[in-house]
């Protein structure tokens, strides 16, 4: 039975910081972008050697902005590199001179480690193990082959129940117990990859989040063993065995007696069957099975720079947001805001739609409502807490002069759009804070102040879009008087249609923003 690690998979909050570390640090390639296999708005990035080598991957989720997990009991808790021993000194040095947090040089098992922690706080050791030859280390122009990560040595699992743990994988995936020490068993595979296995008795449990390991992918040698594996597991009542195809290899899910969630993949095809090996990571994969758009796939997904690559910055703001440059930018800008249940993913595909050209804005309301996002609290269905109404509209324009400095944005060349307490809000803005917003369109929004001050909106420009059979349209008509007292220069359309938003909608947005601004 062949045995190893085909490849090693961590949560990420931050997808810029987490490239700038392994691509740019660590000067791993980056050999493969996905859309996630389980939710196509989740980027997935695979970095490995030159050759995308099974046994060099370590692959990452993009939890953009999600929150932190615990590092505990059933999980696997550290990522380790395999480096020449005559490296390790490179490695010290580069580390102290480019910030990275570091301890070591230690002795682990008679082998020089040096322990790192990546921006997220996972803990990545560099492994100076004697004789080491990776198949295709990635030459950069500050890491030689020399110096360079040769392959993944390991990973450490933090296991209650140790021996079964040991006994499991060993079993069914071929590696065999080596050593013992200090608490931990040691496992290797037949390519000299090592598991260690950590007791951990008495270790409070593991939480999923971000900054955390999900799973660990141990080598199969193809389909056939995959679904050999699956039988044997289910005669022994393993527990819930999942198969999928993803691509790029077949692979088994289960977890090991410990809990920790460990796949197994197939060398097979792999990361060059749809790139060639000069061109491997540069093009996003979205699976079919959802049966997705790529175009508002690609919109929903964090974008990234590459070292040495032009990048832009995300700045620290009072809402966490997301920023989407368009390949080809036309000086405009388009703020979205989401409704109830949305995020600041939710309206980008709308936006690059709406304004293919335009920087995309949006941000992520702060309030909640039964746990989902809001721009503000309300109280019954069209009552509102004019408190947080007030102290959001403070912070959010706040938040777009910030955010105009930061990304360049000319406020006279920006359309906001807001749908349902999206809406609302930038109605509330506008009269609350003239002068931040000048273009709107607001999809079955309403009025929410009780006592809307006295405002100049002359030379602002809104579309209000209601739909006939909303149950909250009959709200919008207060909401255009109101504008329109206050100076703006309001249009507003009735569609057949509820208070979910369309085509129909998009069409009057696109057509309203190219009339108003270009």
């Amino acid at each position: 039975m062949q045995s190893g690690i085909h490849h090693i998979t961590g949560i990420t909050r931050k997808i810029q910081a987490n490239v700038d570390f392994y691509a740019g640090f660590l000067g791993l390639k980056l050999v493969k972008r996905t859309a996630g296999f389980e939710d196509a708005d989740q980027l997935h990035l695979f970095y490995g050697d030159a050759a995308a080598s099974p046994g060099s991957l370590v692959t990452f989720l993009a939890w953009e902005d999600g929150s932190p997990g615990r590092v505990g009991l059933g999980q696997p808790a550290e990522i380790a590199f395999a480096i020449r021993p005559e490296a390790i000194g490179f490695w010290l040095t580069r580390a102290l001179t480019k910030n990275v947090a570091m301890s070591g040089p230690t002795q682990e098992f008679g082998e020089p480690v040096l322990r790192l922690k990546d921006p997220d706080g996972i803990i990545v050791k560099l492994v100076g193990e004697t004789g080491v030859e990776g198949p295709a280390p990635h030459v950069t122009k500050e890491i030689t082959a020399a110096d360079a990560i040769q392959r993944i040595r390991g990973a450490t699992i933090f296991s209650e129940k140790p021996a079964e743990t040991a006994a499991f994988i060993g079993s069914h995936f071929g590696f065999r117990s080596v050593a013992e020490a200090n608490g931990i068993k040691r496992l290797a595979g037949d390519a000299g990859d090592i598991l260690d296995i950590r007791d951990a008795s008495g270790f409070w449990t593991s939480a999923p989040g971000t900054g955390t390991i999900d799973h660990i992918a141990l080598r199969a040698p193809d389909r056939a063993a995959v679904e050999a594996a699956a039988e044997r597991l289910a005669a022994e009542e393993a527990g819930d065995v999942n198969m999928h195809d993803r691509t790029y290899f077949y692979s088994l899910y289960v977890r090991e007696p410990g809990g920790s969630l460990v796949e197994y993949a197939t060398d097979g095809p792999g990361m060059a069957i749809d790139e060639t090996l000069e061109t491997l990571g540069t093009t996003l994969f979205v699976p079919k099975h959802f049966g997705a758009a790529p175009e508002d796939v690609r919109a929903r997904l964090p974008q990234f720079s590459l070292p040495g690559e032009e990048r832009m910055t995300e700045r620290d703001l009072p809402f966490i947001h997301r920023v989407h440059r368009p390949e080809t930018p036309d000086g405009t800008a388009v703020v979205l805001l989401h409704g109830t249940g949305g995020n600041e993913t939710s309206l980008l595909p709308f936006g690059a739609r709406l304004a293919p050209g335009a920087v995309l804005l949006s941000p992520r309301g702060r309030s909640a409502d039964e746990g989902y996002p809001r721009f503000f609290r309300r109280i019954t269905a069209t009552t509102f807490d004019q408190k947080d109404i007030a102290g959001e509209a403070e912070a959010f324009a706040a938040f777009m002069e910030g955010a105009n400095t930061a990304y360049g944005l000319d406020p006279a060349k920006t359309l906001f759009v807001g749908y349902s307490n999206g809406a609302n809000m930038i109605g509330a803005v506008m009269l609350l804070h003239p002068g931040i917003i000048r273009n709107a369109v607001l999809l079955r929004g309403m009025n929410v102040l009780e006592n809307a001050p006295a405002a100049d909106l002359s030379g602002v420009n809104v579309l209000v879009v209601s739909g006939q059979s909303d149950p909250y349209g009959r709200f919008a008509g207060d909401l255009e008087a109101l504008l329109r007292a206050s100076g703006a220069t309001v249009e507003s359309t009735l569609l057949a249609a509820g208070h979910d938003i369309g085509t129909a909608d998009l069409e009057l947005a696109k057509a309203y923003k190219e009339r108003i601004i270009g």
